[in-house]
């Protein structure tokens, strides 16, 4: 228990230790702190350090080691964390917790102590990246970096613990003499309510009493916020990762005309909290639709959506771009939200795989074309059979489906053997590629199936609750909460176990709307997802009980991906154009 009198001394007594530890991945639940450091400051100098490597128990991702340079052998015979808590407990005491974004580190130290049996920390704390958001509003990132160099300081290692503790903690001591003299804030308890209040539009608005209450008290959960007006009219729907950093935000100096023209008219906020950003993106489209506020200006229509097809009803497919999602025997792939960045992985096939452009009208005159010459292509157009073709639609599959290694590899080979040939024009061509393959790899694909062939659940887990999303073959089914909708997510799981799925559901508007908001997160906040394949389990029990278990999910087999896909369209004499 922390004693009441920490909050009153003052600032120039304080002992805070700054907090920064490096992890094998963003997820706090599922994945493990490698480094800690923490620097302690008392009297608003620096006064000691602690740092040590901690071994997480499984192999580091190589992203991880690119990113902070700990790699396996670095924590060979590092301590694992239960063999540090005790020495992390005593050098932090009673003190003041610090820390850039200090929630994410406290997050990681949580589930760290709860997997060893302790008590999370519950010292006071105070995050540097809260008070510049304050401090420093024309600053237009507020990261570490920036706010380093804002105030003329030097990292000597980012992306490793004990260099981002220190400067943190001298990012601390210059913001406390800047409150001091700006603010005259100068007790403990005067900067733990500066970096959570809400700061005043310079007087030019006046913001009433109840919606002053509602922001005050609002929580860290993600979800979604309605501003509504003095006739209980819902004027603007928003979305959140943590609702109060959003809200307050309207609120700061720097906030813009339309936010100060929304907070006028406002008289009350009310908030619904999610289990995910993702599911409060969702509600946050289902509601603005559904209730047109005034100020909402995006979201009120269905938007157009990109797929990549691939025309399997033909003899030699080519991949294409579609705005249009159907069951006519073909494969799309996406869904991409702009037709710009379907184009540009469309640029990728082409220049990647050697598949045919050419229109089935060229194709029938049976005559070798430019691309064929500079082999871009095969050439189907002037042979009978042509087996390279479907090896290459085959590549073509598993790029689309995330797996970029392979292309890359056959395309350094390329690069390379152009390169020894002297041919450095086509070399340059190739190493294009690879760029706009480097370029697109942490937008590619969740899942290893077209979607219109999909039957996917996904698990999310971004705060303790976790948010199940289920997705047959277009169709989007979010789990609700409530318990009396269970069978509206359930049910159609059951139905596709039982083999009694309407295969004549074409997934509506809504349904796409849905696909494009979750798929474009999904992919952007992969270490947070669990898919789970239903074919790969014989059962709905087999399928929960693997997910409440907390079982992984087993490696879904490409081979066995293009050998289902594709030899049902395999080329041969037989099949027509």
């Amino acid at each position: 228990m922390i004693p009441a009198e920490l909050y009153h001394i003052p600032l120039d007594t304080a002992e805070f230790n700054v907090i920064d530890v490096e992890t094998t991945g963003l997820s706090a639940r599922n994945n493990r702190v490698i480094e800690i450091g923490i620097v302690k400051i008392n009297d608003l100098k620096i006064v000691d350090r602690y740092q040590t490597l901690i071994n997480p128990g499984y192999r580091i991702p190589p992203f991880i080691t690119q990113f902070t340079g700990i790699d396996d052998d670095d924590v060979y015979d590092a301590p694992t964390f239960s063999e540090v808590i005790c020495k992390v407990e005593d050098f932090i005491g009673e003190s003041v917790l610090s820390g850039h974004n200090l929630n994410f580190d406290l997050s990681f130290l949580r589930y760290e102590f709860l997997r060893n049996g302790n008590e999370p920390l519950a010292n006071p704390n105070v995050c540097t990246l809260k008070i510049a958001r304050k401090l420093y509003p024309m600053l237009r990132n507020k990261s570490l970096s920036s706010v380093t160099k804002h105030l003329r300081l030097k990292n000597s290692s980012a992306h490793r613990a004990l260099a981002d503790a220190e400067v943190t903690a001298k990012i601390l001591v210059k913001m406390i003499k800047e409150l001091r003299s700006k603010e005259n804030i100068n007790f403990l308890s005067e900067l733990i309510q500066y970096q959570s209040k809400v700061i005043s539009l310079n007087g030019s608005v006046k913001i009433p009493k109840k919606l002053n209450d509602d922001v005050i008290s609002l929580p860290q959960s993600p979800g979604v916020y309605y501003f509504l007006n003095k006739k209980n009219q819902v004027i603007y729907v928003g979305k959140a990762k943590s609702l109060r950093e959003r809200v307050h935000s309207y609120f700061s100096n720097s906030a813009s005309s339309k936010t100060k023209r929304i907070l006028r008219q406002a008289a009350k906020l009310r908030t619904e909290i999610t289990n995910s950003e993702l599911t409060a993106l969702l509600l946050e489209a289902e509601a603005i639709k559904k209730i047109n506020p005034k100020h909402n200006s995006q979201l009120k229509k269905y938007g157009n959506k990109y797929f990549i097809r691939i025309t399997k009803t033909h003899k030699y497919p080519k991949p294409e771009i579609s705005n249009k999602f159907d069951f006519d025997g073909n494969d799309y792939f996406g869904l991409f939200i702009s037709r710009k960045r379907a184009e540009k992985v469309l640029n990728i096939l082409d220049k990647a795989f050697a598949l045919r452009e050419c229109t089935d009208k060229e194709l029938l005159k049976g005559k070798k074309c430019f691309l064929a010459e500079i082999e871009r292509c095969t050439a189907p157009c002037i042979k009978k059979n042509d087996p390279g073709y479907e090896k290459e639609i085959v590549k073509a599959y598993e790029f689309l489906s995330g797996k970029n290694q392979s292309a890359l590899d056959r395309l350094l080979n390329k690069m390379k053997s152009y390169s020894q040939k002297e041919q450095y024009e086509k070399a340059a061509e190739i190493k294009e590629v690879i760029d706009l393959i480097l370029s697109q790899i942490h937008k590619s694909s969740l899942i290893n199936e077209p979607v219109n062939k999909a039957n996917v659940l996904f698990e999310v887990s971004e705060t303790l609750s976790k948010d199940y999303l289920l997705m047959l073959e277009g169709k989007f089914i979010i789990k609700s909460n409530k318990k009396e909708n269970d069978d509206k997510f359930e049910g159609p799981i059951n139905d596709f176990y039982s083999n009694s799925i309407n295969l004549d559901n074409v997934p509506s508007e809504e349904d796409l709307e849905k696909m494009k908001i979750s798929l474009n997160w999904l992919v952007k906040n992969r270490n947070k997802v669990r898919v789970f394949y239903l074919e790969d389990y014989n059962s709905s029990e087999e399928l929960f009980n693997a997910i409440t278990n907390g079982l992984n999910p087993p490696k879904k087999s490409l081979s066995n991906f293009n050998l289902k896909y594709l030899t049902s369209h395999s080329i041969s004499d037989d099949n027509v154009f």
